[in-house]
């Protein structure tokens, strides 16, 4: 049985990797600030599935406090931290880019010293395929991800490379995962998959950015977070993508299932498609079959069903959901 450090987990993936590390037998010391950048309604509702659950602590914290932080690394002793609190989307980080680096740049160090001084070794790290903007597909770990075109992609790399200081300086053994597009039940309300069920099912009309042909390569929640902790290996320092690993399906497509699955039709205003947003993405997880034996067992369909799924189970309160763009 080990103990790990987990950031932000009344998220939506960091709550599933408690869920499966505490269903293995490890003991997961936890932290969240539960800010209100979407519904913390939902925030809570992940918290309390993990809440009481035997090996599990919670404490409200924001991982910007580096002293708050302190005073929890010194009461505990951990194999390793898992740091999945972040600020994510592209277009909220054009219009407060301050928080984005605040959260995923400098929250980021604070953990790196706190493992330095601590002398924690393993060191895991969400990261996003936002940083392969611009790059050609099939995106590989190797292409050189220097022109991250927001400033969210931005603060993720500067994370991504002050891990790669620590490790070079320290031997801190960090694991950096990058994220393709997560969607599942209880997931994100600024994330297209939740917005378009519930626009779908209220019957209101839905924003879509671009004429939805756009591809993504959408991975259900549960195979992100075992990725997650299959990343817990010793690996030195390394980047690793943890994406679907198939085809890329359009957002046309996604809508066109949810349709079926609610049966309803989805009343849809176009607009003119974001500079910063990514056309398509593709996730080459030859890497992750290779170094971490993971690969992706979910299909986008019984994901999205599971979702719809989720939703209808959980009316009428899922309906009222306050959803962001």
């Amino acid at each position: 049985m080990s103990k790990y450090f987990l950031t932000g987990v009344a998220g939506f993936i960091a709550s599933r990797v408690a869920e499966m590390l505490l269903d293995r037998g490890d003991s997961v010391i936890a932290v969240d600030n539960l800010n209100d950048y979407y519904d913390v309604g939902l925030k809570k509702h992940r918290l309390a599935n993990i809440e009481g659950r035997e090996g599990f602590a919670f404490y409200e914290q924001d991982i910007e406090d580096r002293s708050g932080l302190a005073s929890i690394f010194s009461e505990h002793q951990f194999d390793g931290v898992i740091n999945l609190a972040a600020r994510a989307g592209v277009r909220y980080s054009l219009e407060n880019p301050y928080v984005y680096m605040t959260t995923n740049a400098n929250a980021s160090l604070n953990l790196l010293e706190l493992m330095r001084e601590h002398e924690i070794k393993k060191y895991v790290l969400a990261s996003t395929s936002s940083l392969y903007a611009g790059q050609q597909m099939p995106f590989v770990e190797t292409l050189p991800v220097n022109t991250p075109i927001s400033p969210y992609a931005a603060s993720k790399k500067s994370a991504e490379v002050m891990a790669y200081s620590y490790h070079y300086l320290f031997g801190i053994d960090a694991t950096v995962v990058r994220y393709f597009t997560v969607f599942g039940p209880a997931g994100r309300p600024d994330m297209c998959m939740f917005r378009f069920i519930s626009q779908i099912d209220r019957g209101e009309t839905m924003t879509v950015y671009g004429d939805g042909s756009q591809t993504r390569d959408f991975t259900y929640v549960d195979d992100i977070a075992s990725g997650t902790i299959a990343a817990l290996k010793p690996v030195g320092y390394e980047i690793v993508n943890l994406g679907g690993g198939k085809e890329p399906v359009s957002l046309i497509y996604i809508i066109n299932l949810i349709e079926e699955l609610l049966g309803k039709k989805a009343m849809i205003e176009y607009k003119d498609f974001h500079s910063a947003d990514m056309k398509s993405t593709s996730a080459d997880i030859g890497k992750a079959k290779e170094l971490l034996g993971w690969e992706p067992t979910v299909s986008v369909e019984e994901g999205v069903q599971k979702s719809v799924e989720w939703y209808k189970d959980n009316l009428p309160w899922s309906s009222e959901i306050k959803l962001t763009d």
